[in-house]
């Protein structure tokens, strides 16, 4: 069973500028809480209990905020505060563990995900979940990493979870090659190959690899020898398809949908959908789109 996750945290998050310049891009919130504690939350509810952030020291932001902060609980335990005390502590749940690696000099994704080899280990797998991506799994009996990780252990093989997309927009995206026809939502379905973001009319399909991973241990050592590529720089999916040719890897298709807060309509959509069903602010949230639906 997979247990570990990895989250690559140590990038500088251009594409947020300027609002990450001075914190961290996975800290900018959507309504009270940071982007990367939706994710956590994610691997969390899907069953993971140690969450390896591979971060970079200006990210001590991130760190910060899964830690304890006594001053702050004490004074909040002396105002009477309790409501306000119980949600901080339950950030990161007593049986859940926050594991930090640097990644000296940004090498790529593949090499960030190679920097969590001494915490996994080549024996044992692990999940992979990008933090600029919220993966919105409201109304669903359980969450699409749960489903993934799922899948995993009954076959064994690697899993990249993917969505559909417009057909005219599949350029943007690293597009799988189904074997055979595309698996349904919530399924999972044999690739014959992966292509990064190809013109409209090569796309194999319209199904986009969409930041969610279950790797097995053994993809360490092909990352570790795999050479700089797009970019010059070490990518994950030059060794997922080292390792497709060697085992397979299945694509898993979600039900949810996902919101990319690395782009700023993609974070304001995603403060649309949350800050609507909020259980505090909600009502008050509706009646400002209501307000505001009305001028033009």
């Amino acid at each position: 069973m997979i247990r570990k996750a990895v989250l690559p945290v140590a990038g500088f998050g251009t594409r947020c500028l300027p609002a990450s310049k001075a914190i961290p891009k996975e800290m900018i919130t959507i309504v009270d809480r940071p982007v990367i504690q939706y994710v956590v939350q994610e691997a969390v509810e899907a069953g993971i209990r140690d969450i390896v952030l591979v971060t970079h020291g200006s990210k001590s932001a991130i760190e910060n905020h899964f830690d304890k902060h006594f001053e702050l609980e004490a004074s909040l335990e002396a105002k009477g505060k309790q409501e306000l005390l119980e949600e901080l502590r339950s950030i990161v749940p007593e049986d859940v563990n926050i594991i930090s690696v640097r990644q000296s000099e940004p090498l790529g994704l593949g090499h960030a995900v190679l920097c969590a080899r001494p915490v996994i280990g080549d024996d044992e797998p692990f999940a992979v979940l990008l933090p600029d991506v919220l993966v919105d799994d409201d109304g669903l009996e359980r969450n699409d990493l749960a489903g993934m990780i799922e899948a995993f252990d009954a076959t064994g093989r690697s899993q990249l979870m993917v969505e559909e997309v417009p057909h005219e927009l599949v350029y943007k995206y690293g597009i799988v090659a189904p074997e055979g026809e595309p698996p349904a939502a919530g399924e999972a379905g044999a690739l014959a190959g992966l292509i990064e973001k190809p013109r409209v009319e090569e796309a194999p399909s319209d199904l986009a690899v969409i930041g969610r991973y279950a790797l097995p241990g053994a993809i360490f050592p092909l990352l570790a020898e795999t050479p700089p590529g797009a970019g010059n720089e070490i990518q994950l999916t030059d060794a997922i398809e080292t390792l497709r040719q060697q085992s397979g890897v299945d694509a898993w298709r979600m039900r949810g949908r996902t919101y990319d807060c690395g782009h700023q309509l993609g974070y304001l959509e995603a403060i649309l959908a949350y800050g609507r069903r909020h259980a505090r602010y909600g009502e008050g949230f509706r009646e400002l789109l209501t307000r505001y639906s009305g001028e033009e």
